[in-house]
């Protein structure tokens, strides 16, 4: 199923219609209705680009008083494009928006009432996990290294550790990213998914010529969650590429690196 576009509080993103159904504060936020001006207008949510770090959070409270959800209890995930997945705490509060981060993680999950997760996207792919049964959620950022990695397999491994999750009741929803239609490389992305995920990552990596591929990342990660034992027809996937909508979407390649971050925020309520 296709994730779809709403606005709340001024706030327009994308949403996962299952995780909303099940009473789940989250989405994926696009480049609109904060107040960062000049390259960063105007919701940027990133604040390590260079942004006046006042209108930073002048954006996360709005997007916080979107989602109804408390400010003081976001955790940020530490993108470094690894595997790392930290279990988050009621300790870990603030940690990325008003506290230093003392921890390295581009997956984060929790089972605390109260926490909101927050990673980060402006080309790469982004995307949530939610186990009912258990209550529990997940964040994570899989650009195309942490993708090989396989990011979100360690995402569903980490939770099941953790919390019992059984990969089979999982929600999923992967958000807007460089898609397909976009994705160009040199050989080194189509070398490293082949040699993470084998032949079953060739449907996903189409040769363009000249030694240049086009890869899909949504297709990579949903076969991830698949091999996990996430089933597919639980997996929401936005049709959006960040590079063909660089109005509605930070863009990293399009902007080549002048710009702000999206943010997907995934809250546990209380």
């Amino acid at each position: 199923m296709d994730l779809i576009d709403v606005t709340l509080n001024q706030i327009p993103m994308q949403v996962s219609l299952r995780m909303t159904a099940a009473g789940i504060p989250h989405g994926f936020t696009t480049r609109r209705g904060g107040v960062s001006e000049g390259i960063y207008a105007s919701l940027n949510l990133g604040l390590n680009r260079g942004d006046d770090r006042e209108k930073v959070l002048e954006n996360y409270r709005r997007v916080c008083d979107a989602f109804a959800v408390d400010i003081n209890k976001l955790v940020l995930t530490v993108q470094v494009h690894e595997d790392a997945v930290r279990q988050v705490t009621a300790e870990d509060w603030g940690k990325g928006l008003d506290r230093p981060q003392d921890y390295r993680a581009d997956g984060l999950i929790t089972n605390v009432p109260g926490t909101t997760l927050v990673a980060f996207g402006a080309d790469c792919l982004t995307a949530l996990l939610y186990d009912p049964v258990h209550r529990a959620i997940g964040a994570v950022h899989a650009g195309w290294r942490g993708t090989a990695k396989g990011i979100l397999a360690r995402g569903v491994e980490a939770m099941t550790a953790a919390y019992g999750t059984r990969p089979e009741d999982l929600l999923a929803a992967l958000g807007p990213c460089i898609s397909a239609c976009c994705f160009e490389t040199n050989e080194d992305v189509p070398n490293a998914m082949t040699a993470a995920l084998g032949g079953d990552a060739l449907p996903f990596i189409r040769e363009k010529g000249e030694g240049k591929f086009l890869v899909d990342l949504k297709g990579l990660n949903t076969l991830w969650l698949r091999r996990s034992g996430v089933p597919e027809a639980q997996i929401d996937i936005s049709s959006d590429c960040t590079l063909c909508k660089p109005d509605k979407y930070w863009s990293h390649r399009y902007t080549k690196g002048e710009r702000g971050s999206q943010a997907t925020l995934i809250s546990l309520p209380e």
